[in-house]
C-alpha cells in the first residue's frame, strides 16, 4: 500500500533462468509509478495532522525558463512560498508543523522520500539492463542517446519521477559533454490514455462510477466496514460519522492519507488506529475491488480504462518486430513512462495478471517492465530479420504461401485481419512482464503454442497482441462518447482474454 520494498539485485542463477540463452533482450518499456507524494487533500486536521507538509526541498531551489532581452533562453532560480486565505481573508503563509515556509509542498506533490525512491528504482533499473545484461551502453553520447525515450502524464508527479528515474539510469557523469537535454513526451488532459482518464472520457467515468456505486452496496454493511468504523468512525468527521466507501473523506481518501502518512516522517502521522494492520488490509481490499474488478468483468472498462494505452505498448513492440532490427526503423531499447497506481493495476488486470479480489494496491514507485524479446538465430536459419508488409505480394509471402490483405496492415490492425506473411513477421518474438521484478503470465498465453518452450511467462509476440486486440479500442475518444446513460453492467462478466 505505501513504500516499495525492492528485491536485491538478481544472483547469476536467476539471471541465467529469467533471461534464456536462446533469447536475447530487444525492447523494454517500463510504466513506473511516481514515487511518495502528500495526500491530495488535507484531511483529518481535528487528529492533529498538518495540513502542510515541509518535504519537498526543491521548492528552495526552483527553475524556470526564461529569455534574456537579446533574446537567449534563460532559467531563472527562484524559491517557492505558499499562501493560502486566512481568517478575515487574509493572506496567510502555508507552514509546517514546525513553522517551515521553504519546503511546504503543494497537494499531492512529489516528497524528497519520492525523489530518492524514483532515482533508486532509476539505478536499479541501470544495475539489471547495464552492469548484470549489458543490453544497455554504459553512457550516452549523440549516437546512443535515441537508445531511451521518456513519456509522462501531465501530472507534475508522474513527470519529476520519470525525470528521478532517469537520472538513476544514466547520472550526470555518464551523459556525454554537451549532450541535448532528453526529450520528455506529454500530452494534454483530455488526450491522455496513460492513466485511466474519467475527466476526458465521459463513459470511463459512468462505468467507474457504476462499480463504485456496485462496491459500497456490498461493503457498507460488511464486517470490514463495522471494523473500520469501530477503529475510525470517532475521527470522521460531523458531517458523514460513518466510515463508507462512498462516505466524505471516501474509502479510497482515507488509503490516501494513510499510505502518505506511512510514507514519511514522524511530525506528519495520524492517530495509531489508522495504521492497524487490519484496518489496513481491509481499506485495501475494498478499494482494490473498488477501483479495478471493473477490468475483470467488463471488455468496455477495459478498452476505455487502459486499452489505449496498452495498445500503444504493443504497437511499438511490432513495430520493433517488423522493422528487422534496422535501428533506423526502431531506434529506442528502453522506454520509461512516469504513471499511476490505476496504471499499473488497471493494465494488470486487464491482461488477467492481477486478482482485484484478492491482490494489493500497488506501492509507490511500483513498475511493469514489458520486455520484448527475440530468439538468437541459429546457424540452420537461412534468413533472419521481419519483412513489414507491402502492398505487393513479395516472394518472401509466396514462399510461406499466405494470403495477402487488401491493404497493407498497421501494427495498430487487430492480428486477426493480417495475412500468413504477415504473421510472420512476428514469429520468433516474444513478451514478457516483470511486476516489481516478478514475472507475471499472461492467461491468454498459457496454452501450448502460445509462448516460450517450458516457460508461460515469456508470451510470443503473436499471442499478446492477440490478447490485448481483444481490449484495444479503434477510437478511443470517439467510445468515449458512446453508450452515454446505458447500463454498465449487463448481467453477463465479460473475463480478461484467457480466464
Amino acid at each position: 500500500m505505501t513504500t516499495l520494498q525492492p528485491r536485491s539485485p538478481y544472483s547469476p542463477e536467476e539471471l541465467a533462468k529469467l533471461y534464456p540463452k536462446d533469447l536475447e533482450l530487444a525492447q523494454v518499456q517500463i510504466l513506473l509509478r511516481h514515487g511518495e507524494r502528500t495526500p491530495v487533500n488535507a484531511r483529518f486536521k481535528d487528529t492533529g495532522l498538518p495540513a502542510y507538509w515541509p518535504y519537498c526541498s526543491v521548492a528552495k531551489g526552483m527553475r524556470s525558463a526564461v529569455i534574456n532581452a537579446d533574446g537567449s533562453p534563460d532559467t531563472l532560480q527562484w524559491r517557492r512560498r505558499i499562501e493560502s486565505l486566512g481568517q478575515n481573508n487574509s493572506p496567510t503563509l502555508n507552514a509546517g508543523p514546525k513553522g517551515e515556509v521553504d519546503a511546504i509542498c503543494q497537494p499531492g506533490e512529489l516528497t524528497d522520500r519520492g525523489r530518492e525512491t524514483t532515482l533508486a528504482l532509476g539505478q536499479r533499473i541501470r544495475r539489471l539492463y547495464v552492469d548484470q545484461l549489458g543490453f544497455l551502453s554504459s553512457g550516452l553520447d549523440a549516437a546512443s542517446a535515441s537508445q531511451v525515450t521518456l513519456r509522462a502524464t501531465p501530472i507534475p508527479r508522474a513527470l519529476e519521477s520519470v525525470q528521478q528515474a532517469y537520472v538513476g539510469l544514466y547520472p550526470a557523469t555518464t551523459r556525454a559533454p554537451g549532450l541535448p537535454p532528453p526529450t520528455v513526451v506529454t500530452r494534454s488532459m483530455q488526450e491522455e490514455t496513460l492513466f485511466p482518464n474519467e475527466g476526458a472520457c465521459k463513459r470511463f467515468a459512468e462505468l467507474a462510477h457504476a462499480f463504485a456505486d456496485r462496491t459500497a452496496q456490498l461493503y457498507n454493511s460488511s464486517p470490514e466496514l463495522s471494523y473500520l468504523n469501530k477503529k475510525l468512525g470517532k475521527y470522521m468527521p460531523e458531517a458523514s460519522p460513518l466510515v463508507k466507501v462512498d462516505s466524505h473523506p471516501r474509502l479510497s481518501g482515507i488509503m490516501d492519507s494513510v499510505n502518505a502518512t506511512l510514507a514519511h516522517g514522524p511530525d506528519t502521522k495520524l492517530p495509531k488506529d489508522f495504521y492497524d494492520q487490519k484496518v489496513r488490509d481491509d481499506i485495501d481490499k475494498v478499494c482494490v475491488e473498488e477501483w479495478f474488478v471493473g477490468y475483470q468483468e467488463s471488455n468496455d472498462y477495459r478498452k476505455l480504462g487502459v486499452g489505449a494505452m496498452v495498445g500503444d505498448l504493443t504497437q511499438r513492440m511490432v513495430e520493433h518486430a517488423t522493422a528487422g532490427g534496422k535501428a533506423s526503423a526502431a531506434p529506442f531499447k528502453i522506454g520509461l513512462a512516469g504513471c499511476h497506481d490505476t496504471t499499473l493495476a488497471g493494465t494488470l488486470t486487464a491482461l488477467g495478471a492481477m486478482d482485484a479480489t484478492k491482490d494489493k494496491w500497488p506501492n509507490f514507485t511500483s513498475n511493469i517492465a514489458f520486455e520484448l524479446l527475440k530468439r538468437k538465430p541459429t546457424s540452420s536459419d537461412s534468413t533472419s530479420g521481419a519483412i513489414w508488409p507491402s502492398e505487393k505480394r513479395t516472394w518472401w509471402s509466396s514462399l510461406f504461401g499466405g494470403a495477402t490483405s487488401s491493404k497493407p496492415v498497421s501494427a495498430r490492425t487487430p492480428l486477426a485481419e493480417w495475412s500468413d506473411s504477415e504473421k510472420a513477421g512476428l514469429d520468433e518474438y516474444y513478451v514478457r512482464l516483470r511486476f516489481n521484478d516478478k514475472p507475471m503470465t499472461v492467461p491468454y498465453c498459457k496454452p501450448a503454442g502460445r509462448h516460450f518452450e517450458g516457460d508461460e511467462t515469456f508470451c510470443t509476440l503473436s499471442a499478446f497482441k492477440e490478447a490485448v486486440d481483444s481490449f484495444t479500442p479503434k477510437d478511443w475518444k470517439a467510445e468515449c462518447g458512446m453508450n452515454l446513460g446505458k447500463p454498465a453492467m449487463n448481467g453477463q462478466i465479460e473475463r480478461p482474454p484467457g480466464l
